[in-house]
C-alpha cells in the first residue's frame, strides 16, 4: 500500500529522480502529487485560494506565486490521502534527504495510537525539547514542541485532519508552514518524530526558489520599510501572545 506522497513540479525532474531512487532503495511504495505551479494560475485561482485582505492583517508579508502554488500542492496531497481512504500517509516535498530508517518510522507511526493529527519528519532543531515525550519505538520517541518547526519538508498527517484542513484551509493567507505554526487556529496537534529521518537535500529547481521570488517581490512592492517593519511587528506580537497563551492552556497537545 502506498503511504507516502512525493510533490513534485513537472518540470523538477532532477529533485523527482534523486528523492525516488532514496525511496525506492529504501523498500518504499511512494506516489507523486503533481505540485500546482504558482506562476500558472489565473487571476480567478489566485483569488479563490488567498485572501490578500486577511494577509495585510495577520500575516508576515504578502505571499508570492510559489508559495501559494505549494499550499495548493499540499491540499492536493491530502486530498490524495482522503480519497484512498488512509488512516495515515507521509507528505513529502521533493528537496529532501533520507538520514535514518523512513520505512520503520512510518510503520511506527502506522501503529501509534496517541492523540496527534501531524508529526513532523524534520525540524531545523532536531534536538527540540518535547513536552509529553514518549516511546514511539525502541528507537525513536514522539512529543510535542513548544514551537511547531517552520517546514513541511516532511510529516505525516492522519486522515481525520487531512479531512479537516480541506475543509477549513481556503482561502489562506499564510505560507502552509507559517499556518502550521499556528496550530490553536485550527485546533490541531502537531507532534516530532526525534531523531528525525529527513534532512534538506537538493535544491536546485528550475523556476527558482521561493526565496527568489519573494527578494524580487519585494524590491518591487509598495510597503514602504517603516510598514513592513510594523507588519512584522504585529504578526511576531500575535503569534507570541497566541503561542504562549495555547501551551498555557493545554492545547495543541
Amino acid at each position: 500500500m502506498r503511504q507516502v506522497f512525493v510533490i513534485n513540479l513537472d518540470k523538477d525532474t532532477a529533485r523527482l529522480a534523486a528523492c525516488g531512487a532514496m525511496l525506492d532503495a529504501a523498500g518504499i511504495a511512494w506516489e507523486r502529487v503533481p505540485a500546482v505551479n504558482g506562476r500558472a494560475l489565473s487571476a480567478d485561482e489566485l483569488a479563490a485560494a488567498y485572501d490578500p485582505k486577511a494577509n495585510a492583517a495577520r500575516a508576515k508579508y504578502p505571499l508570492v506565486a510559489p508559495e501559494i502554488g505549494c499550499y495548493l500542492s499540499h491540499l492536493r496531497a491530502w486530498q490524495a490521502i482522503v480519497d484512498a481512504d488512509l488512516p495515515m500517509a507521509v507528505v513529502l516535498e521533493d528537496d529532501f534527504s533520507l538520514t535514518g530508517d523512513l520505512a520503520a518510522v512510518i510503520a511506527a507511526l502506522a501503529q501509534d495510537q496517541g492523540d496527534w493529527d501531524i508529526a513532523k519528519l524534520f525540524s531545523f532543531r532536531p534536538d527540540a525539547r518535547l513536552m509529553g515525550a514518549r516511546a514511539l519505538s525502541p528507537e525513536l520517541k514522539i512529543g510535542f514542541p513548544y514551537r511547531v518547526p517552520s517546514t513541511t519538508l516532511g510529516y505525516a498527517i492522519r486522515r481525520s485532519a487531512a479531512l479537516k484542513l480541506l475543509q477549513t484551509t481556503t482561502p489562506f493567507f499564510r505560507p502552509i508552514d507559517e499556518d502550521h505554526k499556528f496550530f490553536w487556529e485550527k485546533d490541531l496537534r502537531i507532534a516530532l518524530v526525534q531523531p528525525q529521518p529527513l534532512r534538506v537535500g537538493l535544491q536546485d529547481a528550475a523556476e527558482g526558489t521561493v526565496g527568489d521570488v519573494r527578494k524580487t517581490s519585494a524590491r518591487a512592492g509598495h510597503e514602504t520599510g517603516v510598514a513592513r517593519a510594523l507588519r512584522g511587528l504585529r504578526y511576531s506580537f500575535g503569534y507570541q501572545i497566541g503561542l504562549h497563551l495555547s501551551r498555557l492552556l493545554g492545547r495543541g497537545r
